[in-house]
């Protein structure tokens, strides 16, 4: 039985021919512009700068101050608080009546909303906050390898003194 010859990894895409050198700044292909406008992604059309629509704009009433300075771990912990109430509230109306639910799971459907668009609201805030974060990860990690660096380069330097010494001394004999 023959066996035949194939290689373990796929070739690089033909697109590696425009780096030519790497020393070379000038061999590496211009970056593509920024979009403008839209854009579509898995068939629906997304705007670069989304805005997140209001809670009025979608068709629900706000629970919570619609002031811009919002606190919003306060704000989190009562609209969280009233949601545990409407669903104790849910589960006595289902026991002792079973027929007036409805309204309930309206109004705990109109929390959650709220709740969800306050989430919403801090994704800019957590994104900065993790990108912050990532960045003096970074510098730490970089600012323990050059420690590590001069670390290593004090031990060199220590052994070639060393070396020299030894090799100076053979040499007097």
């Amino acid at each position: 039985m023959a066996m035949s010859a194939s290689s373990a990894y796929p070739p690089p895409p033909p697109f590696y021919q425009l780096y030519m050198d790497y020393e070379q700044a000038s061999s590496a292909p211009e970056p593509p512009l920024p979009i403008d406008g839209t854009y579509t992604i898995f068939g629906s059309e997304r705007q670069i700068n989304e805005v997140l629509p209001s809670l009025k704009s979608l068709g629900f009433r706000q629970l919570y101050p619609k002031d811009s300075n919002i606190d919003f771990k306060k704000e989190l912990s009562i609209v969280n608080r009233e949601l545990q109430l409407h669903i104790l509230e849910l589960v006595d109306i289902l026991v002792e009546r079973p027929s007036q639910y409805a309204r309930r799971v309206e109004d705990i459907s109109l929390i959650f909303q709220n709740l969800h668009h306050l989430l919403n609201s801090l994704r800019p805030h957590q994104a900065r906050a993790t990108l912050i974060h990532m960045l003096e990860s970074q510098i730490h990690r970089r600012q323990q390898a050059i420690e590590d660096i001069k670390l290593r380069r004090d031990e060199a330097q220590k052994m070639l003194g060393e070396s020299l010494l030894v090799l100076d001394g053979s040499q007097t004999n």
